[in-house]
């Protein structure tokens, strides 16, 4: 819909050389997101470790942003991960599962569930009980 923007923000991936650490990638990944986040907004980090939600809560909290006008960032790390000092920024962590995901196939999921929460919102048969 026009009056819900969504923008997607890649951070480029960068080649494991070597002498990089998983360590190293995720805070060289961490300072490029913390470049593109804004103390006014609200940070959502994904982790399998965050608190569960399903689509009814996703869809509560859609509404409430777009009652806000919130502007809401839903990150989601690389393959090794989110460094600490995203998350320390994050006002919420979320679980899509407890199972592992590949972070291009966690990006399709959480798009279709965006999809699916303002489908639930305005009473279109997408989503199903």
């Amino acid at each position: 819909p026009n009056h819900l923007r969504l923008q997607l923000i890649s951070i480029a991936t960068t080649n494991r050389a070597k002498n990089q650490t998983p360590e190293g990638i995720k805070l060289q990944q961490a300072d490029a997101i913390l470049g593109h986040l804004k103390p006014a907004q609200t940070h959502i980090v994904f982790d399998e470790r965050g608190k569960k939600i399903d689509t009814v809560y996703l869809s509560q909290q859609l509404a409430e942003w777009q009652m806000l006008g919130a502007d809401v960032n839903l990150i989601v790390g690389g393959a090794d991960g989110l460094h600490p000092k995203v998350m320390q920024q994050a006002h919420h962590k979320w679980s899509l599962s407890a199972l592992t995901f590949p972070h291009q196939l966690v990006k399709v999921i959480i798009a279709e569930q965006i999809y699916r929460a303002y489908s639930l919102l305005n009473n279109h048969p997408y989503h199903r009980e």
